[in-house]
C-alpha cells in the first residue's frame, strides 16, 4: 500500500502575511485616507496602489536577499515599497505621512476562516509561525491580532534572508529539531510553498486569490500536497 506523502508530518508552519492576515482588508481603508491626506484628486483609489504595492514588496525583498548589504527587516521593505509605488503614480506625499501610515501595520485583522482553521489544525499538529516579519513584530501580531499561543514562532530575521531562501526553511528544521518532511509548509503563496517544498518540506498552498502555481518542468517536481481555497477545506482534507 502507498504511503501518503504527509504521513510523517506532526508540524505545520504558517506563513502569516496575506495567508492568515489579511493585508488588502486591513490595509486598503489607510490608504485610501493617505491618498485624501496627501491631496490626491486623480480619483486613485487605495486598491489601486495596492495592486502595486504589492507587488514592489516581493521585489524588494529579493532584492534585498540578492543585494547582500545586510537584511533590512520586513517593516522597513515594505515602507520602501510603499514610497516607491506612490512616487510611481505619481502622489506627492511627505515622509512623516508615510511613517503614520505604517502604524496600520500594528492593528492587521486575521481572516475569519483562518482563525477557524488554526482552532482545528491545533487538534492534531504542532502549529508553528514561519514568517518574514521582525520576530518582536511576529510576536505582538500572535498576541494581540491572532490571538493564540503558537508551538514556536520563527522569524527569518533570525537567519538574515527573506523567504524563500532556502536558509529560511533549513533554519526551522533546525530550530524544531525536525526532519523537513516532518513539516508541512502552509501559504497563500505559490513562492512560499515552493519554497519549502524544493527545501524537503511538504506543502499546502492556500490559494485565496485564485493564482496560479509556479509551473515548469522542474517545478512539477516540487507541486503541493494540497491545494484549497480556504483553511476550513484544508482541515476537511487534513481530516480534522
Amino acid at each position: 500500500m502507498t504511503k501518503s506523502p504527509i504521513e510523517n508530518v506532526t508540524t505545520l508552519t504558517f506563513d502569516i502575511f496575506g495567508t492568515v492576515l489579511d493585508l488588502a482588508g486591513s490595509l486598503v481603508p489607510p490608504l485610501d485616507d493617505l491618498l485624501k491626506e496627501c491631496g490626491n484628486t486623480e480619483n486613485l483609489k487605495g486598491a489601486d496602489v495596492w495592486a502595486q504595492w504589492r507587488l514592489r514588496q516581493r521585489i524588494e525583498q529579493y532584492q534585498d536577499n540578492l543585494y547582500m548589504l545586510g537584511h533590512s527587516g520586513y517593516l522597513a521593505v515594505k515602507r520602501r515599497a510603499l514610497i516607491y509605488s506612490l512616487k510611481n503614480l505619481k502622489v506627492e506625499f511627505t515622509y512623516k505621512q508615510i511613517d503614520d501610515f505604517m502604524e496600520a501595520y500594528q492593528y492587521l485583522s486575521p481572516f475569519p476562516d483562518a482563525i477557524e482553521g488554526l482552532n482545528r489544525l491545533n487538534e492534531k499538529y504542532d502549529l508553528v509561525m514561519l514568517s518574514n516579519g521582525e520576530q518582536s513584530y511576529l510576536e505582538h501580531l500572535a498576541k494581540n491580532r491572532i490571538k493564540r499561543d503558537f508551538h514556536a514562532i520563527l522569524s527569518a530575521e533570525t537567519v538574515g534572508q527573506f523567504k524563500p531562501h532556502p536558509a529560511v526553511y533549513r533554519f526551522a528544521a533546525k530550530e524544531l529539531n525536525l526532519e523537513p518532511r516532518q513539516i508541512m509548509m502552509v501559504a497563500a503563496h505559490s513562492f512560499d510553498t515552493l519554497g519549502a517544498r524544493i527545501s524537503g518540506y511538504r506543502g499546502a498552498y492556500v490559494n485565496r486569490y485564485d493564482l496560479p502555481y509556479d509551473e515548469s518542468e522542474f517545478y512539477k517536481l516540487y507541486m503541493p500536497d494540497y491545494t484549497t481555497k480556504n483553511f476550513p477545506e484544508l482541515c476537511d482534507l487534513l481530516g480534522v
